[in-house]
């Protein structure tokens, strides 16, 4: 029996305007509440920003955002990871000298801090997933630990960028989620592990869990999960870690496949 439902947001939840189908969602919440199925946006967004994002629907949300690394219900914050401050600075420091051409994102439990000079453009992908937002003129002011650091790259370059942070990749975990992002957070912080303490929290088996997701930091979301779902549009590596394949995020994938397995365990249980 499904008892919590786990998703990606970003290419595998939300369509290609970075929407979904609010109608649909109040159906599926409905029957969710109707079985006592927890539902869980696993993402990299600022859990800040996936509470804008669903509005007057994000009560009872279990958000683990921030690239998995905090877990956030009902306002209050249930579990966090840190990155230690004088590592997170290294890693910022190296990621500087590789190149001045993708956007840092420094996040800590504050907010997410990028440089004064960021452009127009790149502030667009700044705020489509952190909603408290803050300039610095040099990251070396941050004195806090941090939540986790993301790169964007419009250049596309993020699988090479991540090959040369192999100095760090013991001490934190680092993954390209596709050519264009980054995440790093505290060593063996992932969606995984992250999906493993809400369990824990809830009581849960990974046979009672339905996850859903499209990108490269979705593999060990896809092994916290019996119905492991990989939208169409996934990357093959995806695909192959799941245990189905769905329809594409743009085809409400996610809430369709929600609905059909719980009316399926609906008629069961009647």
């Amino acid at each position: 029996m499904i008892k919590l439902v786990l998703t990606d947001m970003d290419g595998t939840f939300l369509n290609s305007n970075g929407d979904f189908d609010r109608a649909l969602y109040k159906d599926v919440k409905k029957l969710m509440k109707e079985q006592d199925v927890a539902f869980a946006p696993v993402t990299g967004k600022q859990c800040e920003r996936v509470e804008k994002l669903f509005g007057e629907d994000a009560e009872d949300l279990w958000i683990l955002g921030d690239s998995a690394t905090r877990i956030k219900h009902n306002g209050v914050f249930v579990y966090e990871s840190l990155l230690n401050n004088a590592l997170g600075l290294e890693i910022i420091r190296l990621l500087e000298d590789i190149s001045l051409e993708h956007t840092i994102i420094a996040c800590t439990r504050d907010a997410a801090m990028v440089k004064e000079n960021t452009s127009e453009e790149e502030m667009v992908f700044v705020n489509g997933s952190y909603a408290q937002v803050k300039e610095v003129s040099d990251f070396n002011e941050i004195k806090d630990d941090f939540i986790k650091i993301t790169i964007h790259d419009p250049s596309l370059n993020c699988f090479e960028t991540k090959e040369k942070l192999l100095p760090f990749f013991e001490s934190a975990y680092i993954v390209a989620s596709d050519a264009a992002w980054i995440d790093i957070a505290d060593a063996n912080v992932h969606k995984g592990t992250t999906v493993e303490q809400l369990q824990r929290m809830l009581h849960v088996t990974p046979e009672e869990t339905l996850a859903f997701g499209d990108g490269y930091n979705d593999i060990e979301l896809m092994n916290s999960a019996a119905y492991s779902f990989a939208v169409r549009n996934a990357v093959p590596e995806l695909k192959e870690a799941a245990n189905f394949i769905t329809r594409s995020n743009e085809e409400k994938a996610v809430m369709t496949t929600i609905r059909k397995l719980l009316s399926l365990q609906q008629n069961r249980v009647d």
